[in-house]
């Protein structure tokens, strides 16, 4: 306890960011302490796992203490830990959930695993101090694109998700074939800006009716299909344009499910998380959309779409509520689903 408040300390590690956060009664950021390793991958164009591995268990010690010094408390004052065990590279989450296990045991505290996915939901109770299921979830990362009908707290029914491509995975690798480098995602956002997005007419892929699956492998082919004819033919390739009308490929189709769903389930709100999330279209087209149907639209600060430590400590903070709890044999699970 610190000050009468129940502290949280939320451990992720899932991919190349080591993250801790603290947080006080579930709501409250007392610290968020990220160590990116962006910088040292962008040199081979995408995350290596035997680095990112290497590089969280360089780093743990330190930015927990870091973590700690932020919050201004002590690790005796903490009541919880939480850790993000899958999904995620094994090797870099084998690192997080081996640092909560030794303090966890060392200082006699209670343990929830969390799944990474319910961490990037729960982002979003941090900065909606109104917002408490039941809700429509739209999760868009990098390894993730899910249609999340969430029922209560850490209650998530999954309704679709991609069956190829992840979003922003296919935004990093029509990034890289461009020239606008890594990581994809925040670079194809700043250069559409200046583009035109009809320029290059990408078909929208939405499966067969009724689906909230998505597939972005095939968007993906159309645009270096489109890259390589340009090229061939002699013909310059406008960077922006080509960036704008992608994006708004993948912008519409992730608009018209995630609303899609929220009417067909009556929920009234959709709360987006992710990295993907921060991107400035989707989040300007999915506001548009839904206001047409009175739904609101929830989206957490982009520091907190990106993966962190905070969300991972409001997810352990709602399981341990409801009473759950992780033992000593808890074990990273690189595929696990919501």
């Amino acid at each position: 306890m610190l000050n009468g408040k129940h502290i949280t300390l939320g451990i992720e590690s899932s991919c190349d960011e080591t993250a801790i956060g603290i947080v006080a009664n579930g709501r409250e950021m007392l610290a968020n302490v990220i160590s990116s390793q962006i910088d040292i991958h962008t040199e081979y164009g995408g995350v290596v796992p035997e680095i990112a591995s290497r590089k969280h268990l360089e780093n743990i010690n330190a930015v927990i203490d870091k973590a700690l010094e932020e919050a201004g408390c002590t690790i005796d004052d903490v009541d919880l830990i939480g850790v993000a065990y899958g999904p995620g590279l094994v090797g870099a989450l084998l690192i997080g959930v081996a640092a909560a296990k030794a303090i966890a045991y060392a200082k006699d505290i209670p343990l929830v695993g969390v799944n990474h996915m319910h961490g990037h939901i729960a982002a979003n109770y941090i900065e909606h101090l109104e917002l408490e299921p039941p809700f429509m979830g739209l999760v868009v990362s990098g390894g993730h694109t899910n249609i999340i009908n969430v029922k209560e707290y850490n209650t998530c029914e999954k309704l679709g998700g991609t069956r190829d491509d992840a979003a922003g995975e296919a935004f990093d690798k029509v990034a890289r074939v461009i020239g606008l480098g890594y990581p994809g995602g925040p670079k194809v956002d700043k250069a559409a800006k200046s583009g035109n997005k009809d320029a290059v007419a990408f078909k929208r892929v939405y499966l067969e009716n009724g689906s909230y699956d998505f597939s972005f492998s095939g968007l993906k082919t159309q645009a270096l299909n489109y890259i390589n004819t340009e090229r061939q033919t002699g013909r310059e390739i406008n960077v922006n344009d080509l960036a704008a009308s992608f994006q708004e490929a993948v912008v519409e189709v992730l608009v018209n499910k995630a609303v899609g769903a929220a009417l067909e389930f009556g929920q009234k709100r959709i709360v987006m998380a992710g990295g993907v999330s921060s991107n400035s279209r989707l989040r300007e087209l999915i506001t548009e959309e839904a206001a047409k149907h009175g739904i609101e639209i929830c989206v957490p600060s982009p520091i907190l779409c990106t993966d962190n430590g905070v969300m991972i400590a409001c997810s352990a903070y709602y399981a341990h509520l409801k009473g759950e709890s992780s033992g000593y044999d808890m074990d990273a699970v690189p595929g696990l689903e919501f």
